[in-house]
């Protein structure tokens, strides 16, 4: 059964001000690696269990890798819903602490 994918206000603002050609690439990967295995570690997707986000979040965050961006969501299994809470781009040198 696949999850269903909630993207939030501060999400939709972060994509929307992004290029299409990245909007795009963001949101067909959100729907690939997200809707059938969200918490399932793989080389793109990792838990971030000591990582406390700026943003409103359910514990454990998780890390989507997207190019330079990186998708920031949790996951309520009980209902199987994916909660993407941001979208932010991670330059070089950076770590996601730093992004978040």
């Amino acid at each position: 059964m696949p999850y269903e994918i909630q993207l939030h206000e501060s999400a939709s603002n972060e994509i929307e001000s992004l290029r299409v050609f990245d909007q795009r690439l963001i949101m067909d990967a959100i729907e690939k690696h997200l809707s059938h295995q969200a918490v399932v570690p793989t080389r793109r997707r990792k838990r971030l269990d000591a990582l406390i986000p700026q943003f409103e979040h359910v514990p454990p965050i998780w890390e989507l890798r997207v190019g330079s961006f990186r998708v920031l969501y949790d996951v309520d299994e009980a209902s199987r819903v994916v909660h993407v809470r941001a979208v932010r781009r991670k330059g070089p040198g950076q770590t996601t602490k730093d992004i978040t």
